[in-house]
């Protein structure tokens, strides 16, 4: 046992805090996400004896966690995360623990229904609830958030939530139009992996301008968009809720962003640059146009032919 830890050597516990005191001895910054999933399985499972990880323990987790809420995909997440600290708890400190009865609980909450994949949402809003929403953010004086132009950023460059609101001014090239993502999300690499993408005026949204019309509202902090995610997530939520718009997020705004960037007749080469997909099978889900924008495209095809 190290002595760096305080926790009990025998719980569960112990193998969160060896993972998490390693990971920032070699400079690896554990992601808010993961952070936030190994604070829930301390709660939940901090306590249980390295020796009572058995499988039907295990299993008992993962049915009070989905009677509690917890979906296919989330209970997913939860099992790799205890996978993952018992082979470093093995790997690195030799301790005598084997992953087996995690693989064969797993297994069983797969069989039962409880482990799986989500469902790929093809949600997108209408221009008429982007309208709605547009004019609802506009002409609500308490909202001190700009939501409505945090809604067309979000369009306009197909990025989430929290990567809007972490976007830096240092990371904003005005020569060449283009920002910095840092971090951005990819399940294959989960830190270091920063992406340039365009801000383009191509989706009925100029990324540019909305930047522009920003800067004044920063008060010259670092953030270009200096405000809690959760506070913008919440305040989408209220929106929608008062304005009757149902079972729309506001990820759904970046499936709309990349929508429209395949209607404006991007290949899904070129969205990917702005998306981020390493994967395009992951992309091909944000392909499905409406059919009363095939006129348009049509139209810019033809246009093109005779340029």
């Amino acid at each position: 046992p190290t002595s760096r830890s305080k926790s009990d050597p025998t719980t569960f516990a112990y193998l969160i805090e060896l993972h998490i005191e390693d990971m920032k001895a070699v400079g690896r910054v554990q992601r808010r996400s993961k952070v936030f999933s190994l604070e829930a399985l301390e709660r939940r499972l901090g306590k249980v004896k390295l020796g009572e990880l058995t499988r039907e323990r295990l299993i008992k987790f993962g049915r009070d966690r989905a009677k509690g809420g917890a979906g296919p995909v989330t209970l997913g997440a939860d099992f790799a995360y205890i996978r993952a600290l018992i082979l470093h708890g093995a790997a690195v400190h030799g301790l005598k623990i084997s992953i087996d009865q995690v693989s064969l609980a797993r297994t069983a909450l797969k069989h039962l229904g409880l482990i799986g994949k989500g469902k790929s949402r093809d949600r997108r809003p209408t221009v008429e609830e982007i309208q709605k929403l547009e004019e609802y953010f506009e002409s609500n004086p308490r909202q001190l958030i700009p939501m409505g132009r945090i809604v067309r950023f979000a369009i306009a460059t197909a990025m989430r939530q929290d990567e809007i609101c972490r976007l830096l001014w240092k990371d904003v090239d005005e020569a060449k139009r283009m920002v910095t993502i840092r971090d951005r999300k990819d399940p294959r690499q989960k830190d270091g992996n920063d992406q340039k993408i365009p801000l383009l005026d191509v989706n009925g949204y100029d990324a540019w301008e909305l930047i522009e019309e920003q800067r004044p509202f920063s008060k010259r902090r670092d953030r270009v968009f200096p405000y809690d995610g959760r506070s913008v997530g919440t305040a989408f939520r209220r929106a929608c809720r008062a304005l009757n718009i149902e079972d729309l997020h506001f990820h759904d705004l970046r499936h709309e962003g990349a929508s429209r960037l395949f209607e404006a007749g991007f290949p899904i080469e070129k969205v990917a640059l702005v998306t981020g997909h390493k994967d395009w099978k992951q992309l091909k889900r944000y392909t499905n146009l409406r059919p009363e924008d095939l006129h348009k495209f049509a139209a810019a095809q033809k246009s093109s032919r005779v340029a």
